[in-house]
């Protein structure tokens, strides 16, 4: 009896636990999609109320003609085919100034935002072509006035006159885009029009090198050549983001494919509507990243921020007190994390505004106030500086534990190494091989301006402020350096 009181015991709490694991599971499964939302069953809703708004862009461009002996004409790529620019590239290049001339056509892609006919595309879709046509999903082509363009973000504003209004698209906000959220991209692949795919975002802030300011938003929704110039959408229909790039080495999506964010696209497309250009704001500064050196050398604490090697006179910068040397740590209530941020965050400033600039400065915070002006051509920067002396009377000298040997600038050592004469500092005539200052890329001919953001005239002073590095325990020394009138920091290791 008392065996079988245990089994069946033991056999009541089997049960017990198995209806446990049940209603566990069943909440779980109950829970689930709040957790994590399930594939859309379909995107035909939303592809029927997207397409009327996407269009195709054909471009004309009168090229010089080369033809085989004989006459026979070389053969074309199609257009949009992943060999069109080799065949533009391999034989339109180096033509005779009396061939004959041939019109080159190439697809992309774009979309209406505004009902009276404003279309968004691709700067590089366009920017060769002697005529534009805009084809609607209806098919009706429509020639296109170019509004403006702006090649550092690759956007494009056309106008066409359809005779009626257009199915115009809204803009969504592409900061609260989050990485693995659905997204449609809708465009003209391979001239094949009105394509529709589907992805996730992959990744956000994105930097491919293609401009100054590059914050792409990357997704694995299929995007080919053509589909330059396309939407990117959110599940909500909104444009998210403009289809640039793509990362192939086959010419072919792979499932990277690049947009330009909403939150850069809108406000270009809006400035080229209401100027006919960009208005971006201008700091004037020279700046560069911070190194873990760089920042152990200024006494930071961390590798953030944008270091300014130099401030354009009578710029922005400078009347708001900012000075070479600084790190820039915050823009206007935006934190600086990387130096790449800063130009993004000064450009989308409203020009003419007064901003809170938050730098580090000798060991401090300090928090100043800068009106923002507007970017024009850049300015060229130079030390301010008095003229060579005798070699007779130039000073040299050797610090060991960089690895540099210095003199004083003479007027020879000028002309030898193309040294402006207003140019001040303190001249490297050798760098010893596998040095701290080797391993930086110092060189002969380099100025040295400014050790630890002092001002050196002289390689005593130099080894001196070296010297004082090495007494408080510094592992690095900061170094600003003149090379061909481009000025930069140098953290360079104490041995």
């Amino acid at each position: 009896m008392l065996a079988r009181a245990k089994i069946m015991r033991v056999e009541s709490g089997r049960q017990i636990a198995l209806a446990v694991a049940l209603f566990l599971s069943l909440a779980l499964l109950l829970a689930w999609p709040a957790a994590a939302r399930d594939a859309p069953e379909t995107f035909a809703d939303l592809a029927d109320e997207l397409l009327p708004s996407v269009v195709n862009i054909s471009t004309t461009q009168v090229v010089q003609r080369r033809e085989r002996p004989g006459g026979s004409e070389i053969p074309q790529a199609p257009p949009g085919s992943p060999f069109e620019d080799f065949f533009r590239e391999f034989f339109d290049r180096n033509q005779p100034e009396n061939a004959p001339r041939r019109r080159a056509t190439s697809l992309g892609s774009g979309f209406v935002v505004d009902p009276s006919g404003f279309i968004v595309t691709n700067n590089h879709v366009i920017s060769e072509a002697d005529e534009i046509k805009v084809i609607l999903a209806d098919d009706t082509q429509h020639e296109a006035t170019v509004i403006g363009r702006d090649p550092k973000t690759d956007l494009a504003l056309l106008k066409i006159d359809a005779g009626r209004e257009l199915q115009a698209l809204p803009w969504g906000d592409s900061r609260s885009a989050r990485v693995g959220e659905w997204v449609v991209a809708i465009g003209n692949p391979f001239g094949l029009g009105g394509s529709v795919t589907a992805g996730i975002i992959s990744a956000r802030q994105r930097d491919i090198n293609a401009g100054p300011y590059d914050s792409f938003l990357q997704t694995d929704a299929s995007i080919n050549r053509g589909n330059s110039g396309g939407p990117l959408f959110n599940m909500d229909g909104e444009v998210i983001g403009v289809n640039t790039a793509i990362f192939s080495p086959s010419g072919g999506s792979v499932g990277i494919g690049f947009s330009i964010p909403s939150e850069i696209a809108s406000r270009v497309i809006s400035q080229l509507r209401d100027f006919g250009r960009t208005k971006r704001g201008w700091l004037g500064v020279r700046i560069q990243s911070v190194t873990d050196e760089i920042a152990e050398s200024l006494g930071l604490s961390a590798a953030a921020g944008a270091l300014v090697a130099s401030v354009s006179p009578e710029g922005p910068a400078e009347l708001g007190k900012i000075e070479a040397g600084d790190v820039i740590l915050s823009f206007n209530g935006e934190a600086i994390e990387e130096m790449r941020d800063l130009p993004r965050i000064v450009a989308d400033t409203d020009i003419g505004r007064s901003v809170p600039v938050e730098v580090w400065r000798r060991g401090e915070v300090q928090v100043l106030s800068v009106e923002v002006g507007e970017l024009d051509e850049e300015q060229p920067v130079l030390a301010s500086a008095t003229s060579g002396i005798d070699e007779d009377d130039a000073e040299t000298g050797v610090v060991e534990s960089l690895g540099l040997t210095l003199s004083s600038i003479t007027t020879a050592s000028r002309g030898e190494f193309n040294l402006s004469e207003d140019l001040a500092g303190v001249l490297v005539t050798e760098v010893a091989v596998d040095s701290p200052a080797a391993e930086k890329g110092l060189r002969p001919g380099d100025v040295i301006l400014e050790v630890s953001q002092e001002e050196v005239l002289s390689p005593a002073q130099v080894a001196a402020k070296v010297d004082e590095a090495e007494q408080a325990d510094r592992r690095s020394v900061l170094l600003l350096v003149n090379r061909d009138g481009e000025l930069r920091f140098v953290a360079v290791r104490v041995e």
